[in-house]
């Protein structure tokens, strides 16, 4: 099941009791959650960014699965775009890691809001946030965090059927967790997995995505329902993951000449992957090349980074 040039909104029926919610483009805040299946019990794979989005996605679940009562969610990680739903599932066990749990506690969706209300004053950068984020309604999102949380590996049971919960954080973000459903060959990697889109490394390097790759290609999965984009199979992480790898040693051509972060990311050439969304995402790559290759633990500040992809999406546009 190589990825498709394009991909329809909502359900997706991906095989065997499992379900994608998917949502077009994939781009930024556009992601995607899945439903596990089996008897009259569900688990629910992420929320999505808002609630009118969250609760379109639980009616859509619901109509597929009508008998079966969602006893855990699972979020694969910190970002609002896969937990600012989470408030609408209730009575559920909410899993997270506990890595993942400690960084939601510094994600607000009150600062999104103030943020949105202030970008037409700030410039190049409230060009990019509205650009990137004026679908989205942030108002009225109070959240629930996680009630379990874990380190390393844990499963539930979803009715006969196993479903492994696996740490692989710190990558995309500092505690990434991929939900792989053993029997049924199939994977929700979370945002390990951009598909079609420029993948982001807000924490961990690209050794270390890669290494979370290599965890799920050693599964062996049929189908890999990505945190953004189209679902997809190994051909589609092989892609990704050659795509890593290039940037990675692109970045330490130019660490080594003494290049910028924002001077890497405008001279790399991405011209293999012209048809993916949001390239400007090559700056969070290159910047944690750049904190790898120099011993640096410490992340960026945030708004740094997203003013030089402001820049960088500015040139483009």
């Amino acid at each position: 099941m190589a990825p498709s040039s394009g991909f329809a909104h909502g359900l997706t029926d991906v095989g065997n009791g499992n379900w994608a919610w998917l949502q077009p483009d994939g781009g930024w805040g556009w992601s995607n959650a899945g439903l596990i299946v089996d008897g009259d019990q569900a688990l629910l794979v992420d929320t999505l960014y808002d609630l009118d989005l969250t609760a379109a996605m639980l009616a859509g679940f619901g109509e597929a699965a009508p008998d079966a009562r969602i006893s855990t969610l699972v979020n694969t990680h910190s970002n609002g775009d896969h937990c600012n739903g989470n408030e609408l599932v209730h009575d559920a066990e909410i899993v997270a890691s506990a890595a993942a749990a400690a960084e939601m506690a510094n994600e607000s969706p009150e600062f999104m809001s103030a943020l949105m209300a202030a970008a037409p004053e700030m410039g190049v950068m409230g060009e990019f946030f509205v650009n990137c984020f004026s679908a989205f309604d942030f108002a009225g999102v109070t959240g629930a965090a996680p009630t379990s949380t874990f380190s390393g590996s844990t499963s539930r049971m979803v009715g006969d059927t196993l479903v492994e919960l696996v740490e692989v954080g710190p990558a995309h973000t500092a505690g990434d967790v991929l939900v792989h459903v053993p029997s049924r060959r199939t994977v929700y990697s979370g945002d390990i997995l951009f598909v079609q889109g420029h993948p982001i490394l807000w924490a961990g390097s690209i050794p270390d995505a890669i290494a979370a790759l290599d965890t799920i290609e050693a599964w062996d999965p049929d189908v890999i329902v990505p945190g953004h984009g189209p679902v997809t199979d190994l051909d589609g992480l092989r892609e990704i993951r050659d795509y890593l790898r290039y940037c990675r040693n692109e970045c330490r051509i130019r660490h080594d000449r003494g290049m910028s972060v924002e001077e890497a990311a405008r001279d790399i050439s991405l011209d293999r992957w012209i048809s993916w969304g949001d390239p400007e995402r090559i700056v969070t790559l290159v910047d944690s090349s750049y904190r790898e290759f120099e011993g640096r633990v410490e992340p960026t500040p945030i708004t740094e980074l997203f003013a030089m992809m402001a820049s960088l999406w500015k040139s483009h546009s």
